[in-house]
């Protein structure tokens, strides 16, 4: 079914808008959050669950904006936009939400949406800053600004190649250290160091889609890092990031920076093992390549998770007994995971 005959079953507003918001990759804005609570409840013996809350609404609607102008801008570009010509996307994880180009949602009630969510978010840090500490404003508005302008006119930072930069700061630094500040109102080094495995892992999941969105990115001026690296030499590089990833935490424990019980998270190594051979094999191939796509999405959530479990373990202070079962609960997630994403089609 093409794009024209998909417009002719046009589905509800509702389910529209749930499109459009792209709900399933919100994890990306939700993860942090947990982290950097964890974090603080584990370091600094604080948990206030109303803030928690409004942090976790605020910067799942920051992620919303960001998503919501990105399909406008991605659409409206001063050349051709790239989802408007891009042939090669994977259903559902390249190509933009595609409610423009389906003809479900205007570019207007696109860019409306955008504003209203980052109204919402906006409202809360406002709030939060005034009660907590006007700190929590200067980070609000790096994260506002950075998501808008990240495909908006006039920084464009997709098309400047340091998109994923961007993304990795946003989407792991700023909101883990944020989650972490808004409870503890301290300046600390841990929660940045337990943050970088997800900012890597989420600007990974933004450069694995970008192998499927290499043609359409290079002909309308998206200056991408995969379209800089080509798809061979990005695939190397994508092998390098999940490396750094599961090297960070066992160095930082031997530093004593980061709780032994991080180390959970090298039960997601069989995840990572998919995800670089998918990448290596299958690079110049998008329909194959959506086990690395589900790999580095998988490994970004649960990475994240497993480390926010650690930090509730370190806290509690469990006995070494109850954190290997732990760890083997989580390892037979993996390989359950492992095993589904390795299954030959058919």
């Amino acid at each position: 079914m093409n794009e024209q005959d998909a417009s002719n079953k046009k589905p509800s507003k509702a389910k529209i808008w749930l499109l459009e918001i792209r709900a399933p990759f919100l994890t990306a804005a939700i993860v942090p959050v947990f982290l950097g609570t964890a974090v603080a409840w584990a370091t600094r013996g604080v948990l206030m669950l109303d803030v928690f809350l409004l942090t976790l609404i605020a910067g799942v609607c920051l992620h919303i904006g960001a998503n919501v102008s990105n399909d406008y801008f991605d659409h409206t570009s001063d050349r051709t936009g790239s989802d408007d010509i891009n042939v090669e996307f994977i259903r559902p994880f390249t190509g933009g939400s595609r409610m423009i180009q389906l003809g479900y949602l205007s570019p207007r009630e696109v860019l409306v949406g955008s504003f209203v969510f980052f109204a919402i978010a906006g409202l809360i840090g406002v709030y939060l800053a005034l009660t907590r500490d006007l700190f929590i404003l200067v980070l609000g508005i790096i994260g506002a600004g950075s998501g808008f302008f990240y495909t908006a006119p006039p920084f464009r930072f997709v098309k400047r190649g340091i998109g994923e930069i961007f993304i990795g700061l946003n989407f792991g630094v700023l909101m883990t250290f944020g989650a972490y500040f808004v409870q503890a109102l301290d300046y600390a080094w841990e929660p940045i160091i337990a943050s970088i495995p997800i900012a890597l892992l989420i600007a990974g999941v933004l450069y694995i889609n970008e192998f499927a969105d290499f043609k359409a990115d290079r002909d309308s001026g998206k200056k991408t890092m995969v379209v800089r690296l080509g798809r061979a030499r990005a695939a190397k590089g994508y092998v390098v990031l999940v490396l750094v990833v599961f090297i960070w935490n066992p160095v930082f424990v031997l530093l004593q920076l980061l709780p032994i019980e991080s180390l959970l998270a090298l039960t997601l190594v069989p995840l990572g093992v998919v995800g670089v051979r998918t990448a290596l094999r299958a690079y110049d191939n998008p329909g194959h390549l959506v086990p690395a796509n589900v790999a580095t999405i998988l490994m970004h959530l649960l990475v994240g998770l497993y480390m926010s479990v650690g930090y509730i373990l370190a806290l509690l202070g469990t006995d070494i007994f109850i954190d290997i079962i732990v760890g083997a609960v989580m390892f037979i997630v993996v390989m359950y995971y492992y095993r589904k994403l390795t299954k030959p089609p058919g």
